[in-house]
């Protein structure tokens, strides 16, 4: 692996979105190189391609070598230095955005943990080096190197040992999960083994966190969720039911129709009427049934 004494760029333009590279760079230090005690103003992380060094936080010193990386933090004060005998050789990635507090302790870094180690030497070091390579203004670039930066932190997420969750926390983590995902892609032909297999726990499993959290089954949630959404659209627009069975999941309208009478005792197309008929207290009923079902759903976010 050929690499340069020290290349650094720094990213200008409008600082705005969920995540974002601030900048990025791979040196190959001197012996007892060091940097601080000081402050950044954006996230970093650094990945230790060889050599060896120390990283200090707060009260704590860590001793790295190749494999390892390490996080700063926001306007934290640290301390890294190279070894005497076999300085190391990083990259490094600095990086902003609205989520870009969520995203790394989804992976499991924080202040009170902050190394990790991945096995992903090469292709840690290939997404820095495409962020260099494309380094001008252009939303093409911008979206290259914000793309490299994604993939960068999956891959240390991999390996990245999540704090343990007590057994209440983990179901509810599942069910909240599940619940986005059926939010996100109700209007597509899943089934529950789709959902299950999106937070990856089995079918069974799922059904009693469902009903241990809200009282219905994840069958009875995915139906109860799509004709919620039909109702909105049996009132508001004038879809042919049709359009509106496709649009919540349904790629037969006899199923649709079918589900739809099991849960509001009326066809499609009888509600829409009943709908123009009494218009003020059947929107009345429907919001105050609406209101309760998203507070279910609200409930698993507290």
């Amino acid at each position: 692996m050929i690499m340069e004494k020290a290349y650094k760029l720094e990213f200008a333009g409008e600082k705005s979105g969920s995540l974002y590279v601030n900048c990025c760079g791979c040196s190959k230090t001197e012996p007892l190189h060091s940097f601080g005690p000081a402050l950044k103003p954006h996230y970093i992380i650094h990945y230790i391609l060889s050599g060896k060094g120390k990283f200090s936080v707060g009260d704590k010193t860590y001793p790295l070598e190749e494999g390892y990386g390490f996080l700063i933090a926001p306007e934290e004060l640290v301390f890294y230095q190279a070894d005497e005998r076999e300085p190391w050789t990083y990259v490094w990635v600095g990086f902003s955005g609205t989520k870009a507090e969520e995203y790394v302790k989804s992976i499991g870094l924080s202040s009170a943990h902050p190394i990790f180690r991945s096995e992903r030497s090469e292709e840690l070091y290939q997404a820095v080096r495409d962020m260099m390579e494309h380094n001008t203004y252009g939303i093409a670039n911008d979206l290259r190197r914000n793309g490299q930066l994604s993939l960068f932190l999956s891959m240390i997420a991999e390996n990245v040992p999540v704090a343990e969750k007590n057994e209440g926390d983990r179901a509810n983590t599942y069910v909240r999960k599940a619940v986005e995902f059926i939010q996100g892609n109700y209007c597509n032909p899943i089934k529950v083994t789709d959902v299950a297999d999106y937070v990856c726990i089995n079918r069974s499993y799922l059904y009693t966190l469902f009903q241990n959290s809200l009282g219905m089954s994840p069958q009875q949630f995915l139906m109860t969720f799509r004709i919620t959404k039909a109702t909105e659209l049996l009132q508001l627009t004038s879809l042919p039911i049709e359009s509106i069975a496709i649009s919540c999941g349904y790629q037969d309208p006899l199923v649709f129709t079918k589900a739809f009478r099991q849960m509001k005792k009326l066809s499609p197309s009888a509600y829409r009427k009943e709908i123009q008929k009494g218009e003020g207290r059947r929107n009345r009923e429907h919001l105050e049934q609406v209101e309760e079902f998203i507070s279910q759903i609200e409930r698993l976010r507290e």
